[in-house]
């Protein structure tokens, strides 16, 4: 017997080797082996099984797994998505699974056992008549009445004389990490506007459907009956959330009214993702609930797939491989034959098109669940208020922070930018504090002193004195730590909590901090974009947007609809219960109408604007992109690898538009440059094939790293 293995390291090929006759009968796709490798030992994955071999092979070492860790759909999906995502394959396999069970002889993740006692022998009312140790009746006693016990439960030396005598056994049983055993709830009957969406949803004829739903309509009560429909037609469900989402808040919900749930999100531990991705494989559970990743859980039978805010980025990998999970659960769906619903107050551009082009199916909710009334929206003028003196809080901000303060109830302040400034200047020569291996200005973080690189990570400690003239550096720029400094000095009395990449990096930080604001220790939530959604505080009736413009200048052609999403979302956490909310949104672009359109929140308006803007452009939805990254450590030789590319995809491509190759808009990061090619097209298996041609051809170059992104995110 030869199978055909994908080892761990990135090579683009598959090896084979000859199964001894002692390891065939446990031989079958899906599985890890552990292979020779030259003069390395590997793991790798078995992905074809042949009779015999025309050359002489080496044997494989062992098999790695009992079951099949990659099931018959999971390896057809991975060459899917490596061929239209220009990607390796090993590393798309890799990505499916947590750190315990992907190929890695050099990363394991341990099961966990408890250790148990119980009885063997036939004489025990005989031995506590006769023996003399207490300690010993004791625990004979206790194992009489029930069935086991923990073996720290007891004296060790009084268990180990008992095993000797042969009155008792010690065993072992695995536990994992997160058990939940709560009652179960019956779901919330549904109000008039949901059950007419749900019935929509249940009566299309679609593959996709698209819930556009205001924020606080109640998608999430809908997606609780979806899948309890899939339930009850013995059949399971993956429900995806955005990462900044994924808290007990939202997971609590679901537990009240199932059992048998997995999670899967970064907030674990390597253990507990090891743990919970075991029970799917076990089909101990039948709903999955995670970030991006849990699109691959590898359930049977699926009868929904559910991706709640699904105009989110966090949906589309930023490496290898660049896969977007909404066009994996469309795959999946498919196979199983199973809706994929996709939910969002603010769906992408590209999707609502699709269903307003009857592509997917368009279900809209226009009201709140509660019957609360949206929130009431202000936009602020900046322009004006920096005339008079208010460079960070406009006097509408302040007086609406102050009364809501005086009724005790709660407030929440976004700004996009983490740090205490944006960067350090000096005022007499101009010069600009830029880390060493990126083109790029670092971030002043006051809280400790230092100036970092948000991109490769570099530090210093802060000189506050020019090195070239010896001025005084001055901050310039906004952050949300400087925000919070301010928010403190102009309301000492108000309790103030921080939430961003800084406060959140340990673990469990990021829900101690909703649990602090929940349970009103807080007054004031200042955070980056982390608290513009799936949180619902009751007591929360005003949010300030800061800047309103921080997105909006971005280079890129998402950029208006980045800003119209995350000013919704945000607004929607304002008002969710009987109390009325209001937003105040400050900009210094007040007439733009990603901006104006969300004082009405009317996105059907902002829509139209933006579709217009992109037909004239050519952007999506009326083509694809593809953006290829060509990176290197001598900025001349990789230019040159460029233009070669460049050259090539002129000469291949037909009726598409090529663009570049051109210095990227981050030229240098951790020391290396940057050059991008950006691809407009409509012919998709032609690009692609064209792309993978591309890879091939490049990868034997070690001069020049290329990156292949197909539909990106941001560009």
């Amino acid at each position: 017997m030869v199978i055909s293995v994908l080892v761990e390291i990135n090579i683009d090929k598959v090896f084979d080797y000859n199964v001894p006759d002692n390891l065939k009968e446990n031989i079958c796709l899906g599985k890890r082996v552990l292979v020779p490798f030259g003069k390395q030992v590997l793991e790798g994955f078995i992905i074809d099984i042949k009779n015999k071999s025309n050359y002489e092979l080496k044997d494989i070492i062992s098999i790695v797994d009992n079951e099949s860790i990659l099931n018959d759909e999971l390896l057809s999906l991975g060459k899917e998505i490596s061929k239209s995502n220009v990607c390796n394959l090993t590393s798309v396999y890799q990505s499916m699974l947590p750190v315990g069970l992907k190929a890695s002889k050099n990363r394991k993740v341990s099961i966990r056992k408890n250790t148990y006692i119980r009885l063997i022998s036939d004489d025990v009312i005989e031995f506590i008549s006769n023996t003399r140790s207490l300690k010993q009746k004791e625990i004979v006693s206790y194992l009489l009445k029930n069935k086991n016990a923990l073996t720290t439960t007891f004296d060790s030396s009084s268990i180990n004389a008992l095993i000797k005598k042969g009155i008792i056994e010690k065993y072992s049983e695995e536990y994992y990490r997160l058990n939940d055993n709560n009652s179960i709830e019956d779901l919330v009957t549904l109000n008039e506007y949901q059950i007419k969406a749900y019935n929509e949803i249940k009566e299309s004829s679609k593959d996709v459907i698209l819930l556009n739903g205001v924020t606080g309509s109640g998608k999430t009560e809908i997606y609780m009956h979806l899948i309890k429909d899939a339930l009850d037609n013995k059949k399971s469900a993956i429900l995806l959330v955005p990462e900044i989402s994924l808290t007990p808040q939202i997971i609590g919900r679901f537990k009240k009214h199932f059992n048998n749930i997995a999670v899967l999100h970064s907030g674990l531990s390597q253990g507990e993702k090891y743990d919970e991705y075991r029970k799917i494989l076990n089909k101990e559970v039948n709903i999955v609930i995670g970030a991006r990743s849990a699109i691959f859980a590898p359930l049977n039978d699926l009868g929904v797939i559910i991706i709640d805010e699904e105009h989110s980025q966090t949906y589309k990998q930023d490496h290898n491989p660049r896969y977007n999970a909404i066009d994996v659960a469309i795959i999946r769906g498919k196979t199983h034959n199973c809706k994929v619903i996709l939910g969002s107050a603010t769906p992408m551009v590209e999707d609502y098109a699709r269903a307003k082009k009857g592509y997917y199916e368009l279900v809209k909710l226009d009201k709140r669940a509660n019957n609360a009334s949206l929130p009431l929206i202000n936009i602020v003028d900046m322009t004006k208020e920096t005339k008079k003196g208010n460079k960070i809080f406009s006097e509408e901000l302040l007086l609406s922070i102050e009364d809501r303060l005086n009724k005790h109830e709660q407030i929440m302040l976004l700004l996009n930018k983490r740090g205490y400034s944006n960067y350090l200047m000096c005022p007499n020569c101009g010069e600009v504090k830029k880390c060493p291996n990126c083109d790029i200005t670092l971030t002043y973080h006051k809280t400790s002193n230092m100036n970092r690189c948000h991109y490769c990570g570099y530090a210093d400690n802060n000189k506050e004195i020019c090195s070239k003239c010896n001025t005084k550096l001055v901050n310039m720029g906004l952050g949300t730590e400087k925000v919070e400094e301010e928010i403190n000095k102009l309301f000492p009395d108000a309790k103030v909590l921080r939430m961003d990449i800084d406060t959140t990096g340990n673990k469990g930080s990021h829900q101690k901090i909703i649990d602090k604001f929940m349970n009103h220790e807080a007054d004031i939530l200042v955070g980056t974009q982390m608290i513009s959604k799936g949180l619902d505080f009751p007591l929360v009736t005003l949010v300030g947007v800061i800047n309103a413009d921080t997105i909006l200048n971005l280079p890129d052609f998402r950029s208006s609809e980045r800003t119209y999403d995350l000013i919704s979302q945000v607004s929607g956490r304002a008002g969710r219960s009987n109390l009325k909310g209001k937003v105040v949104i400050q900009t210094y672009n007040p007439d733009n109408y990603a901006i104006k359109l969300v004082s009405s929140n009317n996105y059907e308006d902002f829509y139209n604007e933006e579709i217009t803007i992109r037909k004239k452009l050519y952007y999506p939805p009326y083509s694809f992109i593809a953006l290829i990254k060509v990176g290197g450590k001598d900025f001349n030789s990789t230019i040159k690898e460029a233009n070669k590319i460049g050259d090539y995809l002129r000469r291949n491509v037909d009726k598409e538009i090529v663009l570049g190759p051109s210095v990227a808009s981050l030229s240098k990061i951790n020391n290396i440059y940057y050059f991008e090619i950006i691809i407009k097209y409509r012919d998709k298996d032609n690009i692609v094939n064209i792309l993978n041609d591309v890879r091939k051809i490049t990868l034997s170059n070690s001069k020049i790293n290329v990156q292949f992104d197909i539909n990106p995110i941001s560009l």
